[in-house]
């Protein structure tokens, strides 16, 4: 049987070539030549013991520009320079093996690799891309011509067009600025970690509260290498993640995007809210994990115990394939289904009896027109595997992304807020799932100012929160709760909701007894939580470059009892 190794291609004529070995060192770094705009690493031959291979685009200062993580359930991936804006010359391919017999000592900096050996496969075949490559994510089959129409996308446009028409979303910036960008938390501490297998301390940044004050921190982000993801004991600073209840004790941090537009190293997190622990958990579940994304959409199935991740974009790719995270057997397995849906991103997509309801969101156009939003209503029934468009009737919402989606009373959808540049919405609509009937929703009181990427939670049978968003120029902070019986609005004001945020994950969980929780709370004393909901509220950014990774809880009767 043939041996380990990892292999790059470096252009799309380049032949592959030998980076790791079996028996060679098990950290490398190779500079990538000017020319190449294209990079495909693979590994070929059985893992063994082995865990997984850290894999870093670098630029000239030792920045990582892309990370990625080849595993024995995703063996192969390809990055493309036109996906990456920031991509100059000066680049290097750092790579280092995890776990396994490894040849060589390990030492703190890999072996600069000078020459390397020419790869020729036993089987002449073309080396496969990371969408051919059957252990790779890959969308649900389109026709040859919207195939090629995403590929002529227009590189100077940005997928995510932020209200307002700018070039920017919640949590980026503008090309070409300068390299110092802000911390993920206001202070940019750092916690040690003990025992680690060296005997040293290991350095995870923990993302705080944010501060509360107007003037935000204006600290610069250290230059030092992403840490890796056994370094961490809380999740990075992101935004546009999801965090998915799986049971009362257990939630699921999925994706997000975080500085310098990098997209997670730490992609996943188990939540534990009996202690408010997390527990990195990308290895933890088999199969071929979901690609890194942001604008995606995660939503449980009490019923099958499953997880199902759709959609979401990953800078000029966007995705419409459907994974699925068994929690019993912890398996993931992506779905093969019949019809229909567009890759979207910035959708809300709702259980109801089995099915998931997609409406809205961002889709792609080609060149030269500007991507579109949708208002099409689309329904994936995972016991056929296929999606279908119901018939829908009555007053639906425009098209839009961005927007909240709110199920109560297991019989009505309520649909509030997002985008559709340049104009952004405040406006409420609500789906009879029995009549599959749209109409507009009048309200009372003072509503919510127009904004998408806003948060929201059920907090009981007939009321649910909105807070934070953006507007198209700036994040927010204020939180409003819904009344369906009278249809009328309420702001609620409470401190652990006064942070501007956006793209931020807001779920309630029926935690009841642990104390009250922030991690910028250090070891002080915390009066109780209430037995009964507790809401949750993690990460999200600030719109000018804050990027939290804070976890803070406010009990549901806390913020009912404010209305």
């Amino acid at each position: 049987m043939e041996d380990f190794g990892v292999y790059a291609v470096f252009g799309v004529n380049g032949p592959p070539q030998r980076l790791l070995s079996a028996h060679g060192s098990c950290k490398v770094r190779v500079a990538v030549p000017p020319s190449v705009h294209q990079v495909v690493l693979f590994s070929s031959g059985p893992w063994g013991q082995r865990i997984c291979v850290n894999a870093e685009l670098n630029d000239a200062e030792r920045m990582p520009i892309t990370i990625g993580k080849l595993t024995p359930y995703n063996r192969c991936l390809s990055w493309e320079q036109w996906e990456e804006e920031t991509w100059t010359d000066s680049v290097t391919l750092d790579v280092a093996l995890e776990g396994g017999n490894q040849g060589k000592s390990v030492s703190s900096e890999p072996e600069l690799v000078l020459a390397m050996t020419e790869y020729t496969p036993k089987e002449t075949i073309a080396p496969l891309t990371s969408q051919e490559h059957k252990g790779k994510r890959k969308r649900a089959q389109m026709s040859d011509e919207d195939d090629d129409e995403n590929k002529d996308l227009k590189t100077g446009e940005d997928e995510n067009l932020c209200p307002n028409g700018s070039k920017t979303t919640p949590i980026r910036k503008a090309r070409g600025q300068a390299k110092g960008q802000k911390l993920l938390s206001s202070g940019g501490d750092a916690t040690k970690i003990k025992g680690t297998a060296n005997g040293e301390d290991a350095q995870g940044i923990v993302g705080k509260t944010p501060p509360h004050s107007a003037a935000r921190a204006k600290s610069r982000q250290a230059r030092t290498p992403t840490q890796a993801v056994a370094a961490l004991i809380s999740p990075s600073g992101r935004w546009g993640q999801t965090l998915c209840p799986i049971d009362a004790q257990t939630a699921i941090l999925a994706g997000g995007q975080g500085a310098r537009m990098h997209f997670c190293k730490d992609p996943m997190w188990k939540l534990c809210t009996e202690d408010m622990s997390w527990v990195a958990a990308e290895t933890l579940a088999e199969g071929p994990t979901p690609e890194a994304r942001i604008g995606h959409t995660s939503v449980f199935d009490p019923a099958s115990k499953r997880i199902f991740v759709f959609g979401g974009s990953k800078n000029k790719k966007w995705f419409n394939d459907v994974h699925i995270l068994d929690t019993q057997t912890w398996k993931w397995s992506m779905v093969e289904a019949q019809g229909k849906v567009p890759p979207l991103a910035y959708h809300s997509c709702s259980m109801f009896r089995g099915e998931l309801f997609v409406l809205g969101g961002v889709f792609p156009r080609p060149n030269p027109e500007p991507d579109g939003c949708s208002d099409s209503l689309y329904i994936f029934d995972p016991h056929l595997s296929i999606w279908y468009e119901p018939i829908v009737t009555g007053d639906k919402p425009s098209p839009r992304s961005g927007h909240s989606a709110c199920v109560m009373q297991e019989r009505k959808i309520y649909v509030f807020g997002g985008w559709d540049t340049p104009v952004c919405y405040n406006d409420m609509y609500m789906l009879d799932l029995g009549l599959m009937e749209f109409s507009a929703v009048k309200t009372k009181g003072k509503a919510p100012s127009p904004r998408s990427w806003h948060g929201s939670a059920v907090l009981s049978d007939t009321k649910f929160l909105i807070h934070g968003g953006y507007n198209g120029n700036n994040a927010l902070s204020d939180a409003f709760i819904f009344d369906t019986d009278s249809n009328s609005w309420t702001e609620v004001k409470l401190p652990q909701l006064a942070v501007p945020r956006a793209g931020h994950s807001i779920i309630t969980m029926e935690t009841g007894g642990h104390p009250r929780f922030s991690e910028n709370d250090g070891d002080a004393a915390m009066d109780p939580v209430p037995v009964g909901g507790t809401l949750l509220v993690f990460g999200g950014g600030d719109n000018e470059g804050n990027f939290y990774s804070d976890l803070t809880t406010v009990a549901v009767e806390e913020l009912l009892g404010a209305v």
